[in-house]
């Protein structure tokens, strides 16, 4: 495994173990009815931690059939809001969510509020993630592997843009300096997955 690899590895397992970190504060203080839902989010991030440290190539895939809302749900912490339809789609949930935590985690490096809102489109799903940042200069490739701002090791967008596009999808940005960016995530709709 080469130092690269090393250091994008590391860079994923920081969502996932923050992810378990909030589920216990929620857990601590939460009812009993909110007991299942936070341990089930826990559950899939424990997998989300074993599929990054047995599978080699950050870039595999596992198309599976889920709910878009179960999706995103483990994202939610403070300054985050979901808005999900629900719906059913085909994709890897680990490495989408990968992509969906380092755009999350990108809005809250440059803003105080991140929105997240999901879809499903006539022909896939579509996230979209919000933030109330100073947005991004004309010209600035955020997605070019490396590019770093003020406390970013520069794989975040890198890997969410290279996750999309290994399921056959687009990531998007839009922003004018001063008003926030908006990452839009695309994938098209798979084949149901047999059981």
């Amino acid at each position: 495994m080469t130092g690269d690899h090393l250091r994008l590895l590391a860079h994923e397992l920081r969502s996932p173990v923050a992810a378990l970190g909030v589920l216990a504060s929620v857990a601590a203080v939460g009812s009993a009815a909110d007991l299942a839902r936070t341990v089930a989010l826990a559950v899939a991030a424990g997998r989300d931690i074993e599929r990054l440290l047995s599978d080699p190539d950050l870039l595999s895939l596992r198309p599976e059939e889920l709910e878009l809302d179960a999706l995103v749900s483990s994202l939610v912490q403070p300054g985050v809001t979901c808005v999900v339809q629900p719906a059913r789609v085909v994709c890897d949930p680990t490495r989408i969510r990968q992509a969906v935590a380092n755009l999350v985690a990108n809005g809250l490096r440059h803003g105080s509020v991140v929105t997240v809102t999901g879809a499903r489109l006539d022909d896939g799903f579509a996230i979209a993630v919000a933030d109330d940042g100073p947005g991004i200069d004309p010209g600035r490739d955020v997605f070019e592997r490396g590019a770093s701002g003020v406390g970013s090791t520069g794989y975040g967008l890198w890997l969410a843009r290279a996750i999309t596009e290994a399921h056959g999808g687009t990531l998007t940005v839009e922003s004018t300096p001063g008003t926030g960016a908006t990452f839009t995530l695309s994938v098209p709709q798979r084949p149901s997955v047999s059981d």
